[in-house]
């Protein structure tokens, strides 16, 4: 596994809430990004907790020591081809987390999760914590 990841919300969750695994783990890795679905469902998280702006906060700092990895025409394609064999698979994920396995395959960054339903795509390097 290379040194940069993607790294998935509920990696992110952890580590936030000082997980030590987690925390050794990132600081392992060369580079770290986030993607746009994955910022999303952290500020709804944030927005749906009970301590907004400190979460808020929380996460605009963070979001300062990551790159940010938009979707353009290119992930599009990764995305389509990544739902297609998922659809041929019969074996459905969310639908956000299509996106972000899309990108992480676009990027050719190994993907660090907790959800091991990102094994069964083709094409992505996943490391499960």
């Amino acid at each position: 596994m290379n040194g940069r990841a993607l790294v998935d919300t509920n990696v992110i969750i952890g580590l936030f809430s000082g997980d030590p695994v987690i925390e050794q783990n990132l600081e392992s890795k060369t580079a770290l990004f986030l993607c746009v679905p994955v910022l999303g469902e952290l500020r709804y998280g944030a927005l749906a907790s009970t301590r907004v702006e400190q979460n808020l906060a929380r996460l605009d700092e963070f979001s300062k020591t990551v790159q940010l990895l938009p979707c353009d025409s290119q992930t599009a394609i990764c995305y389509s081809a990544v739902r297609f064999d998922l659809r041929k698979k019969g074996r459905p994920i969310p639908e956000n987390d299509v996106w972000i396995a899309a990108i992480a395959r676009q990027h050719k960054l190994t993907l660090v999760s907790r959800d091991a339903h990102f094994q069964g795509i083709e094409g992505l390097e996943i490391e499960l914590l």
